[in-house]
């Protein structure tokens, strides 16, 4: 029998017995899966993550990635928490609330390195408005209590004599259902992201009071530089499934390449037009005044950290009290890596 005849006698033997045959052993491994939470995915504050998962990038870095879309950001920390999801993209502040809680999680890759955060007042509210003392009272919309937009406003009434009690929060999430609260008058003010709140000041159903869409508004609201999304994980996540994270890490800080290398008119034929809120040019000139918020490489600044732990100091007792070690909040590892295999 000669070579040629035999191999194909042994490549008919193996298939018939179900083993793999070596070409077939070489192919490309099975992707690894990941489930991903957020809060409030149609915001523009998580456009990195749409866009990278949009142009193939987890897929071309060996991922299949599961994403849940809850309300706020307190609910997708939540998820990880209770184990349903294995990681978040979510606000920074989440990494030092969760260490003074005794349950640490980690930020991975930086998404925003401000905000994008605004704070704005209905229009029938504005006469009255003078300055963050007369949130007294109001009924507040926040994507979710105890997420990142209810930390700027509690954060604004602290440094002003009031407590976190002296307004009501109610959760209108990030999208079509909080331009509705406002619309239906449901809420006093509220603190939310573009395009929400384009779309309302063009309808002139507020006013603006605080912005942190520009470095320089957030260091006015926050007195520094705030890192706003990032991806998270837990310690344990991190150390059992290293090969996953640095294949989202190596995906996202693609998506946040492509993001600052393209117009705003590319970035919204990436998106879904459902996130558009119906108003399309309203949509790309919302996307505009959003890519500064981008992060260019997805590092965290030590003194974003830093401005970050100082505010949340302000309002919150547990991280006031705990002993927190910021260098254990955040990993650069993975994002050098990410970087230097450009």
């Amino acid at each position: 029998m000669t070579k040629a005849w035999r191999w194909i006698a042994f490549t008919a033997l193996i298939a018939a017995l179900g083993v793999p045959s070596p070409a077939a052993s070489q192919s490309k491994p099975a992707p690894m899966k990941v489930h991903l939470a957020v809060g409030g995915q149609a915001a523009l504050y998580y456009l990195p993550l749409t866009v990278t998962d949009r142009l193939g990038y987890f897929k071309d870095a060996g991922l299949d990635v599961e994403i849940s879309d809850f309300q706020g950001g307190a609910k997708s920390l939540q998820a990880l928490i209770g184990g349903s999801a294995d990681v978040v993209t979510g606000a920074y502040d989440h990494t030092i609330q969760m260490q003074a809680k005794g349950q640490p999680i980690v930020a991975i890759v930086q998404l925003g390195r401000i905000p994008g955060f605004v704070l704005a007042v209905l229009a029938s509210k504005a006469g009255a408005y003078k300055g963050p003392k007369d949130l007294k009272g109001m009924k507040i919309g926040v994507t979710a209590p105890g997420s990142s937009t209810h930390f700027m406003v509690q954060y604004m009434m602290a440094r002003n004599g009031l407590k976190p009690d002296d307004a009501s929060y109610l959760g209108i999430g990030a999208g079509s259902t909080a331009v509705a609260a406002a619309k239906r008058g449901e809420i006093d003010a509220l603190v939310s992201v573009d395009p929400v709140i384009n779309l309302l000041d063009q309808e002139k159903l507020i006013k603006v009071v605080a912005d942190t869409r520009t470095l320089e508004g957030t260091r006015q609201v926050y007195g520094g530089p705030y890192p706003a999304a990032v991806l998270y994980a837990t310690p344990a996540y991190i150390e059992k499934n290293p090969a996953a994270v640095q294949a989202l890490t190596n995906a996202f800080v693609r998506g946040l390449k492509w993001i600052a290398s393209h117009s705003a008119e590319d970035v919204a034929k990436v998106m879904p037009v459902e996130h558009a809120l119906g108003d399309m040019p309203l949509y790309i000139k919302s996307i505009k005044s959003s890519q500064p918020t981008y992060s260019p490489d997805g590092r965290i600044s030590p003194e974003g950290a830093e401005t970050a732990y100082k505010v949340l100091r302000e309002f919150d007792s547990a991280v006031k009290s705990a002993p927190i070690d910021l260098k254990k909040t955040y990993t650069d590892v993975f994002v050098n890596k990410a970087l230097a295999a450009k």
